[in-house]
């Protein structure tokens, strides 16, 4: 071998780096993965001072709830806000009110019995049939006021007629006319004036166009009550037994109305009184009342 070949050689020996020796293992001890033991160096160690993660005090913590409720309670409502609120409220309660009035008269009517759905059928005719008559009546009256030469004077016969008409309404004229004459034997005092005055608002129901109890003609502002000692009184006037209802109107309507089952007649037989129905093809309201001039209503203007 020549000089420049050894002396390549041993350059090259020297600058290839020989590793160290492993060192020699303790018995009983094994060596440690690399995994486990970058884990180990990841994870804090105990007593760790500033790198270690602290969580928040229990103070500070219970003020920031308190200030989250002082924040959403009481709310703070603008007027506007309040005023649609209480309209809402007022609006739904209205709704349920009438839901629930609806309902109960409906149950009402589902829980009747066959003969008081009939009656209540029978006023709903007899009603709709007044008012078309009435509603007839006016329209011949517009026509004759239209058609007729002397439109003055047609007038005031209308007038005249209408005047008549409400002074039968008023009390302040005598009445004629089919109808009924109710009389109402007590012999032991049990009617009270409720009773007359259910038995008024039944006829009215029916019908009735002018009403006498007794010697007392019975108007819109009518009232009864019972007296001390018994007996009853009407507008003021003491009325004896026997109860004697004069009463003009259509005698088929008015007789079935006080004969239904627990209505008016049954009413005062379940309280030892006796009710008797005569029907007349013409009753006379012949008593009158003094037309007082009212103290604070006075005619509106439209």
């Amino acid at each position: 071998m020549s000089e420049s070949s050894e002396l390549t050689v041993r350059l090259t020996k020297a600058t290839v780096p020989v590793p160290p020796p492993a060192p020699e293992r303790e018995p009983g001890h094994e060596a440690v993965p690399s995994s486990e033991a970058e884990v180990e160096a990841d994870e804090p160690s105990e007593g760790a001072g500033p790198e270690a993660v602290e969580e928040p005090p229990a103070a500070d913590r219970s003020a920031g709830r308190r200030r989250l409720k002082a924040a959403l309670w009481p709310p703070r409502l603008s007027r506007g806000q309040l005023v649609v609120a209480l309209l809402l409220f007022s609006l739904g309660l209205g709704l349920a009110i009438q839901v629930r009035s609806t309902n109960d008269h409906h149950n009402q009517l589902r829980g009747a019995r066959q003969e008081d759905l009939v009656r209540i059928l029978d006023e709903l005719d007899s009603r709709q049939q007044r008012l078309q008559q009435e509603k007839a009546e006016l329209e011949q009256s517009l026509g004759k006021l239209e058609n007729s030469s002397n439109q003055a004077k047609e007038a005031q016969e209308q007038t005249r007629k209408k005047m008549t008409e409400l002074g039968v309404l008023a009390g302040t004229v005598k009445a004629t006319g089919p109808g009924i004459v109710l009389t109402v034997d007590d012999p032991q005092g049990q009617v009270k004036a409720d009773m007359l005055l259910d038995t008024l608002q039944e006829l009215r129901a029916a019908g009735a166009e002018a009403i006498q109890i007794n010697d007392v003609r019975v108007v819109v502002n009518t009232y009864f009550t019972d007296l001390s000692g018994g007996g009853v009184q009407i507008d003021g006037k003491k009325v004896s037994q026997p109860y004697r209802f004069t009463v003009v109107g259509n005698p088929q309507d008015l007789t079935p109305a006080l004969n239904i089952p627990g209505g008016v007649v049954r009413t005062l037989e379940s309280h030892q009184a006796r009710a008797t129905i005569a029907q007349q093809q013409k009753v006379v309201v012949d008593a009158l009342v003094d037309l007082k001039t009212p103290q604070y209503a006075k005619p509106a203007s439209k």
